[in-house]
C-alpha cells in the first residue's frame, strides 16, 4: 500500500516539531512526489490539508510554502493555546488525578525528553518537547483538541524559529515535569497555573518587538526638519536644487 495524503501531512507537521524545516521554506509539488515515490495529486491533497490546518499556505504564481507568521499571528497562536491547554486542564474540576495509565505514558515521555536532553539529537528534542502538550491533551481525553493543538504546536515552533526563541531545552523539560506532578498529586489548579506559567515564559523568550503605534513610522517620516538644515541653504541657490540632493 503506498503513502497517503495523511502520512505525508503527518511528515510535515513532525519535521516541523523537529525545527528541521523553516518558516517560510517552499515545499514542491514535484520534489514532494519524487520523495514519497507518489502521484503529485496526493502531494497535492496533503499540502491543500494543512493549508486548512494554518501550517501552508499557497501563492499561484510560488506554489506552497511553510507560513511564516507575523508579530500579530505569534500573539494570537500563543492566546489560542492557552486557552486550549488551560481549558483542557481546568475541564474535569480540580481533584480528579489523571488516570495510571496516562500518568505512565506522560511520565514516560519525561523519560524520552530528558535522555534527549543528554544527547546530541536537536529535532528529537525539540519535536519530544513541543509533543509533550499533545499527549498531555491525549491523556486528559480530548482527542479533537489533540489534534488542534498540534496544528498550533506546529506553528508556535516556527515562531520560536523565526524569532529566535532563547528559551532553555532544560528549562523547559523541567516545567513540563513540574506539570506532571501536579497532575500525579491531583492538583488541577496548580498544573494549570504552571502551564500558564510555562506559556508564558516560552512566549516572552522570543524576540517580538513590542507593541508600536501604527502612526509612529508616519509621525517620524512627517515630523518637520531640524531647522538648522533649513539655515545651510543658500538664499542664492534655486530652490529646486535641495530636492535633488
Amino acid at each position: 500500500m503506498g503513502i497517503s495524503a495523511t502520512d505525508i501531512s503527518q511528515r510535515i507537521v513532525e519535521a516541523v516539531l523537529a525545527q528541521k524545516l523553516a518558516p517560510g521554506a517552499r515545499l514542491g509539488e514535484q520534489q514532494l512526489a519524487m520523495l514519497f515515490d507518489c502521484s503529485r495529486t496526493i502531494v497535492r491533497e496533503a499540502l491543500t490539508r494543512l493549508a486548512a490546518r494554518g501550517i501552508v499556505t499557497v501563492s499561484a504564481r510560488r506554489g506552497w510554502y511553510l507560513i511564516a507568521p507575523s508579530q500579530d499571528e505569534a500573539r494570537e497562536a500563543f492566546e489560542a493555546r492557552r486557552v486550549i491547554e488551560l481549558g483542557l486542564l481546568r475541564g474535569e474540576g480540580p481533584g480528579k488525578p489523571l488516570g495510571k495509565l496516562q500518568l505512565a505514558r506522560l511520565k514516560k515521555h519525561l523519560q524520552q525528553e530528558k535522555a534527549a536532553l543528554r544527547g546530541s539529537d536537536v529535532g528529537t528534542r525539540s519535536f519530544l518537547l513541543g509533543d509533550f502538550h499533545v499527549c498531555l491533551a491525549e491523556c486528559l481525553g480530548n482527542g479533537l483538541l489533540a489534534d488542534t493543538l498540534r496544528d498550533y504546536t506546529a506553528r508556535t515552533t516556527l515562531i520560536a524559529m523565526l524569532y529566535q526563541s532563547s528559551h532553555d531545552a532544560a528549562a523547559s523539560c523541567a516545567e513540563h515535569v513540574a506539570i506532571v506532578d501536579a497532575l500525579a498529586q491531583g492538583d488541577r489548579a496548580r498544573a494549570e497555573a504552571l502551564m500558564a506559567e510555562h506559556l508564558a515564559n516560552v512566549q516572552a523568550a522570543l524576540r517580538l518587538p513590542a507593541l508600536s503605534d501604527p502612526l509612529d513610522q508616519l509621525r517620524e517620516a512627517l515630523a518637520p526638519l531640524p531647522t538648522s538644515a533649513a539655515s545651510v541653504s543658500d538664499p542664492n541657490e534655486p530652490a529646486y536644487l535641495g530636492a535633488l540632493l
